[in-house]
């Protein structure tokens, strides 16, 4: 197997749009968590949110192709731009041997609405000729590749909250196998809309709080379900000797990847935890976990009463003792739950946290749960010579994915 190594990264979040603002927010514990303001709510239990704000799609597209993609696909663009400008890999690799790895859990939901809307109020000829594109998941990742002359493999990965995790971890297998050179590799969603927003409200999934400070509290006895977040997160992987030797930037190494199912329920996750705990322990150990390392895993952490609990049984099934070590937060208690592209934007997190030794906080944890009692960075980062970082997935349909990173020497 090849290395494989993030020479670059961009991020559209509700906590910063561009990697120095996200991760500059991250550090200092910005919490997103908002009054939503794309719909009106009255009608709706859900009053919260973690909406991106100041996005112009025309800032990374002519207005003649935005209006041709959905808002899901738009964030996509935007931060595969600012990935691909960031590793400079324009030009670098020839074409057939660039990828594009880009998924979306639910797609183009906006348009789905939209287009639903004319079709009951205007008949079928009102109907855009663009409303499938802009709707179908695999748009974000074609569009990519057709801004970016990516002729290499191209894939788009669909599970639910896992999706741009296992993206960016079939993108590594991909180029460590040698299928291709460099990949775009990350996840979109823009699902704050009101059918997607009553939906998790109807199958109990989204806290119904209206206090900010207690609504996105992963691992806090208080929790009561996740706050719907939004935007997008890519990376471009690259074989790590052809990094190297056109002297690219280099974040962090992917040194491990594991993908299992539950197999046990379409939305809860197995109470004992045995798929996320082989997936955490597999990814571990093809990155060369020893009891040396100084670990930081970037939890999936949902704010929901069974994801916080039986997340902290697997950390603890795969590390057994040395659990009590390890060092563990959620970037979700200041995103909120970006859906598909959660799992991109947390690697991220993981790739900057061991670059600046920083563990990010994991805002608003202020009651400990009996369920949960390993160290998750209460309200403040801390600083920690981190030497493996883990990110952690946990996706509707028992979908688990794990990526392993380490510091690039």
């Amino acid at each position: 197997m090849r290395k494989v190594a993030i020479c670059g990264m961009g991020v559209i979040s509700p906590v910063g749009n561009g990697v120095p603002e996200f991760w500059s927010n991250i550090k200092a514990g910005v919490c997103a968590v908002d009054r939503i303001t794309k719909f009106d709510t009255t009608d709706f239990k859900v009053k919260l949110a973690c909406e991106v704000r100041g996005f112009d799609p025309l800032n990374y597209m002519e207005k003649s192709e935005a209006r041709k993609q959905d808002l899901f696909t738009q964030y996509a663009v935007a931060a595969a731009d600012e990935a691909v400008r960031d590793s400079e890999i324009a030009g670098a690799v020839t074409p057939e041997r660039l990828g594009v790895y880009f998924g979306s859990g639910i797609g183009g939901m906006n348009t789905f609405a939209l287009e639903h809307d004319h079709l009951l109020n205007g008949g079928p000829r009102r109907v855009s000729p663009f409303f499938i594109p802009m709707l179908i998941s695999n748009m974000a990742a074609g569009t990519i590749a057709i801004i970016h002359n990516a002729q290499g493999p191209c894939l788009p990965v669909v599970t639910a909250c896992a999706t741009s995790t296992h993206a960016i971890g079939e993108a590594y297998r991909a180029i460590a196998y040698g299928y291709a050179d460099a990949i775009i590799a990350g996840g979109a969603e823009a699902a704050v809309t009101p059918l997607a927003v009553a939906g998790f409200t109807s199958c109990k999934a989204l806290t119904e709080t209206e206090d900010k400070s207690a609504a996105s509290i992963p691992f806090d006895a208080r929790r009561s379900g996740f706050v719907m977040g939004e935007g997008a997160g890519a990376v471009v992987l690259e074989e790590y000797e052809h990094a190297k030797a056109r002297g690219a930037k280099i974040y962090a190494l992917v040194e491990g990847y594991a993908n299992t199912c539950d197999a046990h329920h379409i939305t809860a996750p197995h109470p004992e935890a045995f798929g996320a705990a082989r997936a955490i322990r597999l990814a571990a150990d093809e990155a060369g976990y020893t009891d040396d390392d100084t670990v930081y895993i970037n939890a999936h952490g949902t704010s929901t009463i069974l994801n916080d609990k039986a997340e902290t049984i697997a950390i603890k099934q795969a590390f057994k003792e040395a659990s009590k070590y390890i060092h563990v937060d959620s970037t979700k208690s200041m995103t909120g739950h970006m859906l598909g592209a959660a799992g991109a934007v947390e690697a991220i997190v993981s790739a900057k946290a061991l670059e600046e030794g920083v563990v990010p906080p994991t805002v608003g944890l202020c009651l400990s749960d009996i369920d949960c009692d390993l160290d998750y960075t209460p309200q403040t980062a801390k600083a920690a010579k981190l030497t493996l970082a883990l990110s952690t997935s946990l996706g509707f349909g028992g979908h688990n994915g794990v990526l392993a990173f380490r510091r690039a020497e």
